[in-house]
C-alpha cells in the first residue's frame, strides 16, 4: 500500500486524523511502509575547524589500524570504522577557504561571485550547485519504494543566528540554501505537526489518543510494541524539552562573540536531544538522508565543560608548537566523536523495524570537516571518517588516497545507494569515477 492517494484513503477508512500519521507510517502491518527493498540511509555530521592530525589518524593503513585519541570513542565500534585519509576538497575560486570549506564541501563546486567578505580572499556568494545529500533525497523521493514523509532532515546545534557561506552546507540547487533547524523543540515540531505554544508545550500526543486506540486493533503485536516504543520517545522527549527550555530560561547569558545564539553551555545536552531525534526519525522511516551540523564554519563554540576556556576557532589559529592549545583541540574533537560514538549505540541498538538487523546495520554516518587543518587552513586531507553498513563498504579499515577530489567521494556515496551519476558538482574533479576499493 503505497502513494499519497493510499494514505489518504487509509486515514479516511479507518477514521484517523492527519496528525496520527507520524505515528502509524513505519508500522508494517499497515502495508503503508515502503518495505519492498532493504533501507539503506545515510547520515553526514559537521563539525568545524580541522582536526590535529597526529592524534587524529591512524598512522597504519589496512585492518590492523589503532584509533587515535580523538577517535578512540569510536573503539567498541572499530570494525565499522572506515577512515580515509588523501580526500581532498580542490575547488577553488572566490570565498576564503572557511567559505568554500564549508560550502563546498557536499556540493563539490565553486561559490557564486557576490559581497561576502571573508578573510584575505575575494568576496563570494552562495555556492553554485546543489548538494550531495539533496542529490540523494530527490532519488529517493523520485521512486514509490524509497519515498518519505520528508526526504531529508537537516538538524543543527548552536547554528549562528545569521546566512551566509560559512553557516550553511546543505543547498537545494544554486543560491538555495538550507538552513539546519538548530532548536530541538522546532524540530519536534516540525517532526510531529502543530503544537501548542512553547510556554505550555501540550502533548501531541494528547490529540492523537483516540487514533492509535483504533490503530491498535488492527496491528500485529510487533507493531503494538514499535507503537508503545515511539509514544514512550515522544513522551520522554516532551519531558526534556519542558526541562531544557526551564533551565534555559533560568541561565544568566555567557559572554559569547556578538551573532551566536546563547545556548552554548547547553550544547551537550541538546547534542543528544537532536540525535535522540534523528534516530527517531530514521526508525519512523521520516526520512533516510539527513545533516547534523555541529556550530558553523569558524565555529565559536567554548567547551567550558571540558575546562576549555578559549573558543573552538581561537585555539584552531594557534601553531602546533603551542602544546596546549594542541592538546586542548585534541580534547575538541574528541567530544565531537563522543557525539558521534552516542548517535552510533542508538543506531546500534534500534532494530530494524520490519527488516534484519538494527538501524546501523543499514545506515552509514559521514563524519566530516571544512578544514583539514586549522591552523593552515588547508583543504587537504580533509577528515572523513565512516561507520555503518548502509552503504555495503567494506568497513574496519583505515585508508590512503592521492589527494584524490572529494568529488569523486560524493559520487562513490551515490552509486552505493543506487544513484550512477556519472559526475557530481564541477566536472573536471570527477575524472577517474568513483573512488576504487571501498566496497
Amino acid at each position: 500500500m503505497t502513494g499519497k492517494t493510499t494514505r489518504r484513503d487509509f486515514l479516511r477508512d479507518l477514521g484517523l486524523t492527519a496528525a496520527a500519521m507520524p505515528f502509524v507510517l513505519n508500522l508494517p502491518s499497515l502495508g503503508l511502509a515502503n518495505e519492498r527493498t532493504r533501507k539503506q540511509r545515510l547520515v553526514i555530521m559537521f563539525s568545524p575547524n580541522g582536526v590535529v592530525p597526529p592524534t587524529f589518524w591512524p598512522d597504519e593503513v589496512g585492518e590492523n589500524f589503532t584509533l587515535k585519541e580523538s577517535l578512540q570513542p569510536l573503539e567498541p565500534f572499530k570494525d565499522r570504522v572506515l577512515t580515509l585519509h588523501g580526500v581532498c576538497n580542490r575547488v577553488r575560486g572566490d570565498g576564503d577557504s572557511h567559505m568554500r570549506g564549508m560550502s563546498c564541501l557536499l556540493t563539490g563546486i565553486e561559490l557564486f561571485p557576490g559581497n561576502i567578505q571573508g578573510g584575505s580572499h575575494t568576496p563570494a556568494g552562495w555556492a553554485s550547485g546543489l548538494s550531495i545529500d539533496q542529490e540523494l533525497k530527490n532519488f529517493f523521493q523520485s521512486r514509490p519504494e524509497t519515498r518519505t514523509r520528508f526526504g531529508s532532515l537537516e538538524f543543527g546545534l548552536t547554528v549562528p543566528n545569521r546566512a551566509d557561506p560559512w553557516t550553511r552546507m546543505v543547498y537545494a540547487g544554486p543560491n538555495k540554501p538550507i538552513p539546519p533547524v538548530d532548536d530541538p523543540y522546532q524540530m519536534f515540531a516540525k517532526l510531529y505537526g502543530s503544537v501548542q505554544d512553547q510556554e505550555t508545550l501540550a502533548s501531541v500526543l494528547d490529540d492523537v489518543q483516540a487514533d492509535l486506540q483504533k490503530i491498535r486493533s488492527v496491528i500485529s503485536p510487533d507493531d503494538q510494541r514499535l507503537l508503545d516504543e515511539h509514544e514512550a520517545f515522544v513522551r520522554h522527549m516532551e519531558q526534556q524539552l519542558r526541562e531544557t527550555r526551564a533551565e534555559t530560561s533560568a541561565t544568566v547569558a555567557p559572554d559569547l562573540e556578538p551573532g551566536i545564539r546563547n545556548v552554548n553551555d547547553n550544547l551537550p545536552k541538546l547534542s543528544r536531544m537532536q540525535i535522540d531525534l534523528l534516530v527517531n526519525s530514521l526508525r519512523s522511516d521520516m526520512a533516510r538522508v539527513a545533516t547534523l551540523q555541529f556550530t558553523n564554519s569558524v565555529g565559536q563554540a567554548r567547551m567550558r565543560w571540558l575546562d576549555i576556556q578559549e573558543s573552538h576557532h581561537e585555539l584552531s589559529h594557534e601553531p602546533d608548537s603551542n602544546t596546549s592549545a594542541q592538546e586542548k583541540l585534541t580534547k575538541i574533537n574528541r567530544w565531537y566523536c563522543e557525539q558521534l560514538a552516542y548517535l552510533v549505540q542508538r543506531l546500534h541498538e534500534t532494530p530494524e523495524p520490519g527488516g534484519e538487523g538494527t538501524l546501523l546495520d543499514n545506515t552509514t554516518i559521514v563524519w566530516t570537516n571544512e578544514l583539514g587543518k586549522g591552523n593552515s587552513h588547508t583543504l587537504d586531507n580533509i577528515p572523513f571518517v565512516l561507520v555503518g553498513n548502509g552503504l555495503n563498504f567494506r568497513m574496519g579499515r583505515a585508508m590512503r588516497f592521492d589527494r584524490v577530489p572529494h568529488n569523486r567521494l560524493l559520487m562513490t556515496f551515490a552509486h552505493a545507494l543506487g544513484h550512477e551519476i556519472e559526475t557530481f558538482g564541477k566536472p573536471e574533479l570527477c575524472s577517474g569515477g568513483t573512488l576504487a576499493g571501498l566496497a
